[in-house]
C-alpha cells in the first residue's frame, strides 16, 4: 500500500485555504452522526450541483480548491465530510461502530436530500475520489432517483487481482493486516501508521472484504449491491490518474466491469494536461485545472442533454 495520505500534500493544497465556504445545511442520520454540507453557489439559479465525497481518511476541506476551480467552470459544489471525519460529529474513536452500510444508506439519503430541499431543481452530479466514488456507485446503484450522472476521479476496486505483481500480493496481504489490527484496537489508527486517517473498524472490515472478494457484499445490509450495480443507467465519467498507484487501470477497470448499463465515459488525467506537474491518488487535487475543466464541461453537456430527454426534448446536436 502507498503510505501518501492527504494530510501529506496539504500544505502546499488544500490544507492552506483560509476561509471555508458557507454551510449549506447541517444533517442527522437517523443514528445521530451530524454531517455539515458546505456550499460555493454559483450566482446563475438551477445550474448543476456537483456533490464531492472524498476519498478514505480525506476531509472535505482537502477539496477546497477542486471546489473553486468547479465554480468558476460554471457549477454549483457542495463539499460534505464522510462520516467520522473532518466536520462530521462524532470523530472516530476507539468502539466506533459503523461500515460501508451506514455511509450508503443512512449518510448519502439524507445530505443528498437536503441538498435537493436547499437547492430545489438543479440537476445533482455525486463526484466521488477513491473510496468516494465507490461509495457514490453503491448508493446510486440502489436510488438512482434523483441523481443526473456520476463522476470518479482516482477510483477503483481494492480487489488484489486489480494490481500487478508483487503490489497484487501486498495489497491483499496488508488489506487483512489492516483490518484485523482495527479489530483487534478497536478502530484504525490510520494517522498513527500512515495510512487513510483514523477510520471505524466496520469501515476496514468492510474495505478488506472487498479488497479480498472483488465483491460488494456489506456487512449489516441487505442490498444486493453486485446486482444493483450491474443495473444501474446513469451517465458515467470515469477520470485516472497518472502515477495512480491506489487506483491504477486495473483496479479502475474492475470497478467498472461492475457496472454495464452506464453511459460510460473515460478520460486520463496526464502529467502533461496538469502543466508537468507530478500528480498521483492525491496530488492532482492541487493541479486541477485541466481536470476541473474537464469534468465541468462533462457535467454541463451531461446534464443539459438529461433535462432535454426529462422534458421531452431530444438534446442539442454537438
Amino acid at each position: 500500500m502507498n503510505g501518501e495520505t492527504p494530510d501529506s500534500v496539504s500544505e502546499e493544497g488544500a490544507g492552506t485555504t483560509p476561509q471555508p465556504p458557507p454551510v449549506l445545511t447541517r444533517v442527522q442520520s437517523s443514528d445521530g452522526v451530524v454531517l455539515v454540507a458546505r456550499v460555493l453557489r454559483h450566482p446563475e439559479p438551477g445550474r448543476p450541483v456537483a456533490v464531492l465525497l472524498p476519498a478514505m481518511g480525506a476531509a472535505a476541506r482537502f477539496y477546497l480548491p477542486l471546489a473553486r476551480a468547479l465554480l468558476r467552470e460554471g457549477l454549483t459544489v457542495v463539499t460534505v465530510d464522510l462520516r467520522g471525519h473532518g466536520e462530521a460529529l462524532p470523530a472516530v474513536t476507539r468502539g466506533t461502530r459503523f461500515g460501508y452500510r451506514e455511509m450508503v444508506e443512512e449518510d448519502l439519503p439524507a445530505v443528498l436530500a437536503a441538498v435537493r430541499s436547499a437547492l430545489p431543481g438543479a440537476p445533482v452530479v455525486l463526484v466521488g475520489h477513491s473510496l468516494g466514488g465507490q461509495l457514490a456507485l453503491l448508493h446510486a446503484a440502489t436510488a438512482p432517483d434523483g441523481i443526473d450522472a456520476l463522476a470518479l476521479v482516482a477510483s477503483g476496486s481494492v480487489w488484489y487481482r486489480g494490481f500487478g505483481g508483487l503490489r497484487a500480493v501486498r495489497n491483499l496481504v496488508a488489506s487483512q493486516i489492516f483490518a484485523t489490527l482495527a479489530t483487534l484496537i478497536g478502530y484504525w489508527p490510520g494517522k498513527r501508521f500512515g495510512f487513510g486517517g483514523n477510520e471505524a473498524t466496520g469501515v476496514m472490515r468492510d474495505w478488506a472484504r472487498q479488497g479480498r472478494t472483488g465483491v460488494y457484499r456489506v456487512k449489516g445490509s441487505t442490498v444486493d449491491y453486485e446486482r444493483a450495480l450491474g443495473e444501474l443507467a446513469l451517465p458515467l465519467l470515469a477520470i485516472g490518474v497518472d502515477n495512480d498507484v491506489l487506483a491504477p487501470a486495473g483496479a479502475r477497470e474492475h470497478l467498472l466491469s461492475k457496472v454495464p448499463r452506464t453511459a460510460l465515459d473515460r478520460w486520463q488525467y496526464t502529467g502533461e494536461a496538469a502543466g508537468g506537474k507530478h500528480i498521483d491518488h492525491f496530488r492532482w487535487v492541487r493541479h486541477n485545472a485541466a481536470l476541473s475543466a474537464h469534468l465541468a464541461e462533462w457535467v454541463l453537456k451531461t446534464t443539459h442533454s438529461a433535462t432535454d430527454r426529462r422534458n421531452g426534448g431530444a438534446p442539442d446536436e454537438q
